[in-house]
């Protein structure tokens, strides 16, 4: 299989790429400076000299706050790019997997959120990415959404390491309890997504670690696993005001995973496994 990733150079794309290699896949991994997913012609370009079988579409700005403030720029990247690459892939015969997130939804449900649940997204990140959803699927009916969320893994700013930074410094940390959702870890993701790929799999399908937990849940896990004294303390989202609104609860149901026999492993069991490649990165970043 020919597979060209867009974000290649991000948390979850240098995952995609390293396990499509280990596969022995023909994998092409191109970042914002080989391809700009904004440039329809850029992206058009870097489409036909890959000629890829499936189009994994990673790239995006995920600073939530980021987008609050800068609604224009989300709206470009993670609408106009997405529309971009959709055409592109359609003009190419290629399929598409389109990496989505929790955060269309607003939160108000108190059960895992299902594929055919209607999107109300609640923040400018969350509204680029509906919009996207809705018109890469016009463009491409048989495209693939996966929609994540959570995400952690080694190589980029993500919840743990920002726990693991102020746990060095602090005996005492703050976090959230009233916010749930689904930790997904990069290396897994990246694997059920290949798996996605090779079923052409198609519609929208909810990917993460399997269990919920809250951002407080999480942070003493870690601490927990890492063997760190420090402790963690609940509070509350409106101790933490942020630009952007967070939904309150955005578990995602593995339903629709589950039809293509994939079954990711609970999120508890992916940290030793985060923690050992932290590990690895720190040592390679500090050679």
């Amino acid at each position: 299989m020919r597979v060209t990733v867009f974000g290649a150079t991000g948390m979850l794309g240098k995952a995609l790429v390293r396990q499509w290699d280990n596969k022995g896949d023909e994998v092409t991994g191109l970042g914002s400076a080989q391809a700009d997913i904004r440039d329809p012609a850029q992206v058009e370009r870097a489409i036909q000299q890959s000629k890829p079988d499936c189009v994994v579409l990673s790239a995006a700005y995920t600073d939530v706050d980021g987008c609050e403030r800068n609604p224009d720029m989300a709206s470009a990247v993670n609408t106009g790019g997405a529309v971009n690459v959709a055409r592109a892939a359609a003009n190419a015969g290629a399929r598409l997997l389109f990496v989505s997130t929790d955060y269309v939804f607003d939160g108000t449900k108190s059960t895992p959120y299902e594929t055919g649940d209607p999107r109300n997204p609640i923040s400018a990140y969350g509204r680029s990415k509906a919009e996207a959803e809705e018109k890469i699927l016009s463009i491409l009916p048989d495209a693939c959404i996966v929609r994540t969320s959570w995400l952690f893994g080694p190589g980029g700013k993500c919840f743990p390491d920002t726990i693991l930074k102020l746990a060095a410094t602090r005996p005492e940390l703050e976090v959230v309890n009233d916010q749930r959702g689904c930790p997904t870890y990069t290396l897994d993701l990246a694997d059920a997504i290949v798996a996605l790929c090779k079923s052409e799999a198609r519609g929208i399908v909810h990917c993460t670690n399997r269990g919920e937990c809250s951002w407080y849940d999480f942070a003493v896990e870690i601490m927990h696993q890492a063997g760190l004294k420090t402790v963690v303390h609940p509070t509350t989202s409106d101790k933490f005001v942020r630009p952007a609104p967070r939904p309150k609860y955005s578990v995602l149901s593995s339903a629709s995973l589950a039809k293509y026999g994939i079954e990711m492993r609970p999120w508890q069991q992916t940290l030793p496994d985060y923690l050992v490649e932290r590990a690895q990165f720190e040592r390679i970043q500090t050679t």
